[in-house]
């Protein structure tokens, strides 16, 4: 799963066991995997037409849904990608991750673009509600959309709790199954241009022509978004037999490949939270990530900020954290310390929160 994904299932893993005589349905535009509906007192309902286009989407949420809570009559409507009914009777909490099309509309397709500018204003205006996963995401929403600030409430991501460290071992076997056996920098996340491949390949390079190291970078996701000029700085780099590209891979490998990286290098242009680097820090594991949006307030000083604008940075802090073993041991530190601010139980009592606020105000 993605972001969202995972911030759905999680926190709503924990909101359903917690909350049992509460009754909670599901809706979902197919019919959904067992695994999504792991307690008793929830309830699957699956309407269409399956929402994979801005078109759909449209019909899915302002007609489908909207007949839906009508005959649900709900106490309310938690809209966990942000959309909601605009024209529902139903109390409404939209989980509003972050504006990235707002202040990167490029990186979109254009319907998709069209579609997030035109009605996530009006999403945000009609719910009676608004959660978000960071002050920053907050205080966007609150300037771009001229929303109150009363209206809108924090609630951050988490790590699964399978992100912890593991045994030297451990690491050796995850090194030989996928970077050769060799020491790796990680990358997480999808394959799109916010999450800055270009300049983070361009580093990786840098780093390599600069030390005698058979270091490799590790790339985890799918490439969704692959672009042209992603696969042109690709083509073009001197060392991009170093760069190991594994697709998607299960959360019970995600969590072993995490904890065995020598860091973290993710330096996405913009990002709601950024749940990679929780996951990081609660393995131990050093993290270098960009020095704007929300990123420095996930990791404060556990981490080396960059700017991801620029290549030369971000080799800086490659070099650095490889050079440099007591700043590396520092660093890891830190970040199991400051980890142990977010987790999905946490986020769930903060959404519950958010969600008894909306029903009764």
């Amino acid at each position: 799963m993605d972001g969202i994904g995972v911030f759905t299932y999680e926190s709503f893993k924990q909101i359903a066991t917690s909350n049992p005589t509460t009754e909670f349905v599901f809706i979902f535009d197919r019919e959904p995997h067992p695994d999504f509906v792991f307690a008793k007192n929830i309830k699957a309902e699956v309407i269409g037409p399956q929402a994979r286009h801005p078109f759909l989407y449209k019909i899915w949420y302002q007609y489908s849904l909207n007949r839906l809570l009508k005959r649900l009559n709900a106490d309310i409507f938690v809209g966990t990608d942000g959309m909601i009914p605009l024209k529902t009777r139903t109390k409404t909490l939209s989980i509003i991750h972050d504006l990235n099309f707002e202040h990167h509309p490029k990186h979109l397709p254009v319907l998709l673009r069209k579609f997030y500018c035109k009605y996530f204003p009006k999403f945000a205006d009609k719910a009676n509600r608004i959660a978000t996963v960071s002050e920053f995401s907050k205080k966007d929403i609150i300037d771009t959309y001229k929303i109150k600030k009363e209206k809108i409430d924090v609630v951050y991501n988490g790590p699964n709790n399978n992100y912890k460290p593991i045994l030297k071992e451990d690491k050796t076997i995850v090194q030989n199954s996928y970077s050769d056996g060799k020491s790796f920098f990680l990358f997480v996340g999808t394959l799109h241009p916010r999450k800055n491949l270009i300049n983070l390949f361009k580093a990786f390079d840098q780093f390599k022509s600069q030390l005698d190291t058979d270091f490799k970078l590790l790339v985890v996701g799918k490439k969704m978004w692959w672009t042209a000029a992603i696969e042109r700085t690709y083509t073009q780099l001197k060392y991009k037999n170093d760069i190991i590209f594994t697709g998607r891979v299960s959360e019970n490998e995600l969590y072993k490949i995490t904890a065995s990286a020598y860091a973290l290098t993710y330096v996405p242009i913009f990002e709601g939270f950024g749940i990679p680097l929780v996951e990081a820090m609660s393995c131990g594991v050093p993290v270098i990530t960009s020095n704007i949006t929300s990123m420095p307030e996930v990791v404060e000083d556990a981490g080396i900020l960059v700017d991801p604008f620029s290549v030369d940075e971000i080799t800086a802090a490659m070099v650095k954290i490889f050079s440099n073993e007591n700043l590396r041991n520092e660093l890891v530190e830190k970040s199991k310390i400051q980890a142990k601010k977010f987790s999905w139980k946490k986020t769930g009592d903060l959404l519950w929160e958010s969600i008894i606020k909306t029903i009764e105000n």
